[in-house]
């Protein structure tokens, strides 16, 4: 009985050093982060504002890979078959949750094949238009848009981006008429805003803070729960009328399916520690970001409503891809 039980806490103790053990040697080799968009785009400059103090923190280099393609889908995809150890996360953002109503038939599934790490931030999408247009507020843009059906349009990027999105959800919420017209890009589709050619547009606010500050255009609202530090002076969608509305990007470290908790409770707490520090407060304020750090439990609960939310969206509006 004295070996019997000698050899149970030996036992016991090898299984505990064992699940430590994760989280005491990771990492021990460099991590790698997917961008599923190309170099220069929100979601990479994000990325490489944490990536070097992510990399400090953890004492491995932090290796910022570009895997544009397929709507963010290539390096999805990638990330998902890739080993479950910690070494290959992917910088996901709002369009993973969409391509999965999107695109039906993809060759992952987000829910199932990722474990969520770390929430970044987030940031609202923008209504604006010319200072000359003649709604001066969401409500007065609602009244001309129920007044006049079909004689105002919005424009986007294109089909299933978040700004299109946040027109549909506009359209539905207000029980209003208004025509999209998709773009091969944001900087088009702002163009076209600045001439004259459509009405308004949802923009994510790197892109028409600086038309904003310089009075070139006018922001009505923003599509966030709260108003926003880089716009504090206007109003959200919800204080505009549109008491269900809520439409951001946002962006958030995953991991394959798998990865020991360990694993990912160090990468949450790290990525939590770097986001606090005040040069990536500052460096991600430029690029009109709100920090919202959590656990990975979180994360993974609004990935989840996220997903439901655009599921609804997309088969109500009848949206299609591409």
């Amino acid at each position: 009985m004295v070996r019997f039980a000698a050899r149970l806490l030996f036992g016991t103790a090898m299984l505990a050093i064992a699940a430590a053990t994760p989280a005491q040697s990771y990492p021990a080799k460099p991590i790698r982060i997917i961008v599923p968009f190309a170099t220069g785009g929100g979601v990479d400059l994000l990325t490489r504002v944490l990536a070097p103090h992510l990399a400090e923190q953890l004492g491995q280099p932090v290796i910022v890979d570009n895997r544009p393609g397929a709507s963010a889908n290539i390096g999805a995809d990638l990330t998902a078959k890739a080993p479950p150890d910690g070494y290959t996360l992917l910088m996901a953002s709002s369009i993973i949750a969409v391509n999965r109503s999107l695109m039906p038939k993809l060759p992952y599934d987000a829910l199932k094949d990722f474990t969520f790490v770390a929430r970044a931030g987030f940031a609202p999408s923008v209504l604006v238009c010319l200072p000359s247009f003649p709604a001066k507020s969401v409500v007065e843009l609602i009244a001309v848009a129920k007044a006049k059906p079909d004689s105002l349009s919005f424009g986007s990027p294109g089909i299933g981006s978040s700004h299109h999105l946040a027109g549909e959800m506009l359209k539905q919420s207000a029980r209003i008429d208004v025509l999209h017209v998709a773009y091969k890009g944001g900087a088009p589709a702002i163009n076209d805003l600045l001439g004259g050619q459509i009405s308004f547009m949802f923009a994510i606010p790197s892109e028409v803070l600086p038309q904003v500050k310089a009075n070139r255009l006018r922001a009505l609202a923003v599509g966030s729960k709260q108003r926003v530090s880089f716009l504090p002076d206007v109003p959200t969608m919800r204080e505009s009328g549109v008491t269900d509305f809520e439409a951001i990007t946002w962006w958030g470290l995953v991991a394959p399916a798998g990865t020991p908790k360990a694993v990912v409770d160090r990468l949450n707490a790290e990525t939590n520690r770097a986001l606090a520090l005040p040069a990536v407060k500052d460096a991600l304020a430029k690029l009109g970001v709100e920090i919202d750090p959590g656990t990975p439990e979180q994360f993974a609960e609004f990935f989840a409503g996220e997903a439901a939310k655009y599921a609804t969206l997309v088969k109500t509006a009848g949206i299609k891809a591409e």
